[in-house]
């Protein structure tokens, strides 16, 4: 064997000690910056990571300087390393998330992004995207107009799979028409502040109209047509892809109220300044009405939100409720008398010019149903007493009150009463998937002269049939799914007026 040249021998010694000096160094390179903070100042904070998911964090760069927080970056050129407070991050699939606090003064601003690969960006930490392009490109750019007014948590998050890398943020906010008025102030005296913004997600800010008048809330609008140009505010728009925000705060003495909306497309209502929707249909639809019936006691402020597609556009709103009617109530109780059964009794005098009694039940306490009526006794100072049997189809709570209806249409809500329902059951329906169309009863105890029945879940009765119902397993009558399409049911046995099973299916 030959011996090795000593030069040879010194260039793998030097070779191995670099690869061991860089294997070091590499094991010992600590990422800065905690991947929470924003950047302030105009000046953002770029989290950067290997892989386009934010998968091994390296650390951070900075873009943007005190004076504009506007950048345009290419992280060094493409398949290079570049370096952070921290780790340097090769240039193929990678990805940064770019964060910076903002205050903003009430104006329309106009945010333009654009990257090379995948781009996002979000006014709100990342809960939403206002602008969304997070897909292998070329270099693109996208804007949005928004109103903004007060301080925002900005993200803007990027990656970049191979190629060419770059990412680019601006703003316009002065060439951007904003409208006047202030979109927090509530009207007042029932007439309404409604805000109008071009975007079906209240995003450029437009200007205000008023609806409503000093003695009535309610109001029909159809902002002037469809697809045309809505004149009257700072910022005309077309009645196409917009939205509105309406605000009114109003005081309602102690009393049940029925609310209704209706709109073309989607519409949502809110009594605690749209913290939460009493009603909510916030999808594309033809011109449909929602009505929910509310306890109130005070002073509100109260949201309605609408936005419109395309096509036509219709936004209605109406409240009635706690009336002077020429009846008075001076009882009303609802008492359970079976574990399916409820007896509701009530008394009412002074029945002048006075119609009818329409029962209403509810499962929520809000969305309530009619489940009959009773006429009202002719004209009559004295007292007159009445009482509804109902069979409800569920059990637990139960919610009643009654809709007392005079001569000329003019509606009163009782007060709100509750039963609760427990059910004992004698036999158990299985199963709760029917697959083969096919269900089953095991009973503990016979029955005879058993009713079988089929609802909807909206309490509509869709099967009724009479049968002999025997001690342990047996099948309940075939024909009981014949004619029901995929979807969820309630079957219940009765047996001397008392539910002995009761099973919510599902047919796939």
């Amino acid at each position: 064997m030959k011996p090795v040249n000593t030069t040879v021998r010194l260039i793998i010694l030097i070779t191995l000690l670099s690869a061991v000096q860089f294997s070091a160094r590499a094991q010992s390179c600590t990422p800065a910056g905690d991947q929470l903070t924003y950047g302030t100042g105009n000046v953002w904070n770029g989290y950067a990571y290997t892989g386009i998911a934010f998968d091994n964090y390296r650390g951070y760069i900075n873009v943007g300087t005190a004076a504009s927080m506007h950048f345009d970056h290419n992280f060094g050129g493409s398949a290079v390393n570049f370096s952070t407070a921290g780790c340097p991050v090769y240039t193929e699939n990678f990805s940064v998330r770019f964060k910076l606090r903002k205050t903003f003064t009430a104006q329309n601003i106009q945010f333009t992004i654009g990257g090379d690969d995948g781009f996002r960006f979000s006014i709100d930490g990342g809960t939403t995207w206002l602008i969304n392009r997070w897909n292998d490109q070329g270099y693109t750019t996208a804007s949005a107009i928004v109103y903004l007014n007060g301080t925002h948590d900005l993200v803007l998050e990027y990656y970049e799979r191979g190629g060419d890398n770059r990412v680019s943020f601006s703003t316009a906010a002065g060439s951007v028409c904003t409208g006047a008025g202030n979109p927090l102030e509530y009207g007042t005296n029932n007439v309404w502040r409604g805000y109008i913004y071009q975007g079906t997600n209240l995003e450029a800010y437009a200007g205000f109209i008023t609806k409503g008048s000093v003695g009535d809330a309610n109001f029909d609008e159809n902002f002037g047509g469809d697809n045309v140009m809505m004149n009257g505010i700072s910022c005309p728009i077309a009645t196409t892809n917009f939205s509105a925000r309406f605000r009114l705060t109003k005081y309602f003495a102690t009393g049940s109220y029925l609310f209704t909306v209706g709109g073309d497309d989607g519409y949502r209502l809110s009594l605690d300044g749209g913290n939460t929707w009493a009603i909510n249909r916030w999808v594309d639809q033809s011109y449909s009405t929602t009505s929910v019936t509310l306890n109130l006691s005070g002073t509100y402020n109260i949201v309605l939100d609408y936005y419109e597609n395309q096509g036509g556009n219709r936004l209605t709103f109406a409240v009635s409720g706690n009336l002077v009617l020429p009846v008075k109530l001076t009882a009303f109780n609802a008492t359970p008398v079976a574990n399916d059964k409820v007896r509701i009794n009530w008394s009412a005098a002074s029945q002048q010019n006075f119609n009818k009694f329409i029962v209403q039940s509810a499962t929520d306490g809000r969305n309530f149903n009619n489940i009959g009526e009773v006429n009202g006794a002719p004209d009559s100072v004295s007292a007159n007493h009445y009482t509804f049997y109902d069979r409800p189809v569920s059990t637990g709570k139960i919610y009643y009150r009654l809709a007392m209806v005079d001569l000329d249409a003019t509606v009163k809500y009782s007060p709100v009463v509750t039963v609760s329902l427990i059910q004992v059951e004698a036999a158990r329906i299985y199963p709760s998937l029917v697959v083969n169309r096919q269900i089953n009863l095991e009973a503990a105890v016979a029955a005879p002269g058993a009713t079988v029945e089929l609802y909807d879940l909206n309490g509509r009765r869709l099967y009724s049939r009479l049968v002999n119902i025997t001690y342990g397993k047996q099948a309940l009558p075939a024909d009981i799914t014949n004619n029901t399409a995929k979807g969820n049911y309630l079957v219940r046995v009765i047996s001397q007026q008392s539910i002995i099973a009761s099973q919510r299916i599902m047919i796939p």
